[in-house]
């Protein structure tokens, strides 16, 4: 059973995600390894928020532990108002169905499916009612309007990660968690899907969060933060990627020096 926060209105409206001390760590005795620890945060409702830091310091983690696909030890996640930590399977993932969108690095479509079908995937195992008309509408927006009924196959990396976002928005979620995202295009497609991600975020009051260890990428972002062995080591608004990949090398070479 999801539990409501105190002020739900308001948080549904002001506060898409919060983690209050979340900890996660996988192994045990000496091969525990502390991939989050004791992060907390709170991201407002239509920002795009990128998260970055050195390799293993949680980022995916973090994402995972934040969209419900993994949980956390302790600590609590809140999503766009309610509280997911604690949440039976079953209620979890009809959760995620209506208000979280996915975007991995792998496009994860469906080889059998057209474009059109593997977009209403999503919709079609929440039980959701499929508008062909809206689906159409996301798909012409992310500028696949003309390839409904390819099959991925028959697309670009660039198209099948469009696709990926059609899916991602055509449930109307509240929170999209993308993973390297642009991790396997070229810079041109990598820049359209980007942008398609921004649009998301200041025309349709989508909130995005982004991993990503590209400090092109993270400025498309509204901010950034950094992680450093499973902490949060800082937070830059308005980032650019000179600044972003200047603070990257420092995250390193202080991980180095604590290690």
């Amino acid at each position: 059973m999801f539990r409501r926060n105190r002020g739900a209105e308001a948080a549904r409206s002001a506060e898409a995600l919060r983690l209050d001390g979340v900890t996660k760590v996988y192994g045990s005795a000496e091969n525990a390894v502390i991939a989050l620890d004791g992060v907390s945060l709170s991201l407002p409702a239509g920002t795009f928020t990128a998260v970055m830091g050195p390799s293993g310091s949680g980022k995916s983690t973090l994402l995972q532990c934040a969209a419900g696909l993994d949980r956390p030890d302790s600590g609590i996640v809140t999503v766009d108002g309610e509280e997911v930590t604690g949440a039976g399977e079953a209620g979890l993932a009809k959760f995620r169905r209506r208000r979280i969108g996915f975007i991995f690095q792998q496009y994860n479509l469906l080889p059998t499916l057209t474009v059109e079908q593997n977009t209403t995937l999503p919709l079609k195992l929440a039980g959701r009612r499929i508008d062909r008309g809206r689906t159409r509408e996301v798909l012409t927006h992310v500028g696949l309007g003309d390839r409904l009924g390819h099959r991925p196959d028959e697309l670009s990396g660039g198209q099948q990660q469009r696709v990926a976002i059609a899916r991602a928005l055509v449930t109307e979620p509240s929170v999209i968690f993308a993973d390297e995202p642009t991790g396997a295009l070229d810079t041109r497609s990598a820049r359209s899907v980007l942008g398609l991600l921004q649009e998301s975020v200041r025309f349709h009051g989508r909130t995005v969060v982004m991993v990503t260890h590209d400090p092109v990428a993270a400025s498309y972002a509204d901010s950034v933060l950094f992680l450093a062995d499973g902490r949060l080591a800082g937070e830059m608004n308005a980032p650019t990627v000179d600044a972003v990949a200047e603070r990257l090398a420092h995250l390193g070479d202080d991980v180095r020096v604590g290690a």
